[in-house]
């Protein structure tokens, strides 16, 4: 960081060059945007030597810290997770354009004819922890919507968010799209978290992906709208009318295909009326290494299962630890979820479609499930390509924030010399 500037400054700086780049990335055509991401898929490719060593350097550090295996999963890059991060960059431009789209047409009575079409929301800010993954993922999203885009990621990962940050960057100048569409905060120092969080003047939304404590920052310092992403205490409620192989099969996937995602289910509730089958789960998750933690009941089912606490239903884990909760019936079920629930991911599993549709409709969260893993909380599982984060408000973005949540829409109105009394 320049040592003769303030954090606020150095925003400034980044902040003025983002709205100017966004004003040109928004002029440019499908085509254009659309080859510089796969000239980054490309560059990914070829650097991931350097990447992987990148990425060591960030775990060799993440240890002597003392992360949890959570996050040092969140963290890795490998052969494989490179590959998927430079098939994204593939995938999102091979989306169709979301810019120009006519999202309503009408005309008046006095001949005026008036289309909604879809525009970039113009510059993002994303503040994120841990996957240098989300590098990739935010700037591709932002560059195909024609938002230029303004990068935090977390200490943890700043060499490979860095290496990551260096192909994009030189895809969009071999593209001659402008440098500044796509721009990393200098360093990771905190006060530069606080004067993009200030830069309202030039920033038109921020985008957190962490844990709860950087959500909560966020959401109380921001003077910049934000689409909120709470933590993902996520529920699956077993009905009495599900197949329990398939509810066995679908709770472990849910809980331990990878427990450090914010997609990964917390706590199970299971109607009283299927309480016998969860000895045959718990044979399953312990086997596998999970510890359980439940209420009186959920002990009384099986003694493998230790005692939950009240904190326990209001806990992400993200970790091998699965709470368990007998209820009496769905409305117990929906109830339990209202409480405790973060609004991100909930799930039925049921062969009963009245109790699904009751289920779907009455849980109020952003993403609600039938008969699926919770880990399917994902953009890219949406088809979205990829995504910058999972919002969990109320308001625009509402989910897997896309190409499409990264858009806003403007009025255009033709006339014909029309005048107004």
């Amino acid at each position: 960081m320049n040592a003769t500037a303030s954090p606020d400054e150095i925003l400034d700086r980044l902040g003025g060059a983002a709205r100017a780049a966004a004003g040109e990335l928004a002029g440019t055509d499908r085509a254009t945007r659309d080859r510089a991401l796969q000239l980054a898929a490309e560059y990914v490719r070829d650097e991931r030597a350097a990447l992987l060593q990148a990425n060591a350097r960030d775990l060799d550090a993440a240890r002597e810290r003392g992360l949890a295996g959570a996050m040092l999963d969140r963290l890795q890059l490998d052969e494989a997770r490179i590959e998927g991060i430079a098939a994204g960059l593939e995938a999102v431009a091979a989306l169709p354009d979301p810019l120009g789209r006519e999202l309503a047409r009408w005309s008046r009575p006095n001949g005026l004819d008036i289309a909604r079409v879809a525009v970039p929301i113009g510059v993002v800010g994303v503040i994120y922890e841990s996957r240098p993954n989300v590098t990739a993922d935010a700037a591709a999203l932002c560059v195909k919507s024609g938002n230029a885009v303004i990068l935090r990621g977390g200490s943890e990962a700043v060499h490979s968010n860095r290496a990551l940050y260096h192909a994009l960057a030189e895809a969009l100048e071999v593209s001659d799209l402008p440098a500044a569409a796509v721009q990393m905060i200098p360093d990771q120092d905190h006060a530069l978290v606080g004067a993009l969080l200030r830069a309202h003047a030039h920033v038109d939304v921020i985008v957190p992906r962490g844990g709860k404590r950087l959500v909560d920052r966020v959401q109380n310092d921001a003077r910049v709208p934000v689409f909120a992403h709470l933590d993902g205490n996520n529920h699956l409620y077993w009905h009495d009318s599900a197949d329990p192989a398939m509810a066995i099969d679908v709770i472990a996937n849910a809980k331990l295909r990878r427990p450090g995602i914010c997609g990964a289910l917390e706590t199970l509730l299971i109607d009283s009326a299927a309480v016998d089958e969860l000895p045959k789960l718990v044979d399953v998750l312990t086997g596998r290494g999970c510890e359980l933690r439940g209420g009186e009941r959920a002990r009384a089912a099986d003694a493998r299962i230790g005692e939950a606490t009240e904190t326990d239903w209001d806990t992400e884990y993200l970790a091998p630890i699965l709470a368990i909760a007998v209820v009496d019936g769905i409305d117990q079920a929906i109830a339990h979820i209202a409480r405790h629930g973060s609004g991100h991911t909930d799930g039925i599993l049921a062969e009963d479609p009245d109790a699904a549709d009751r289920f779907l409709a009455r849980v109020d969260s952003a993403i609600v499930m039938h008969n699926a893993s919770t880990q399917f909380a994902d953009g890219g599982e949406f088809g979205f390509g990829a995504e910058i984060g999972i919002a969990t408000g109320r308001l625009h973005a509402r989910g897997p924030v896309g190409l499409e949540q990264l858009t806003t829409f403007k009025y255009l109105v033709r006339g014909s010399g029309q005048t107004r009394a």
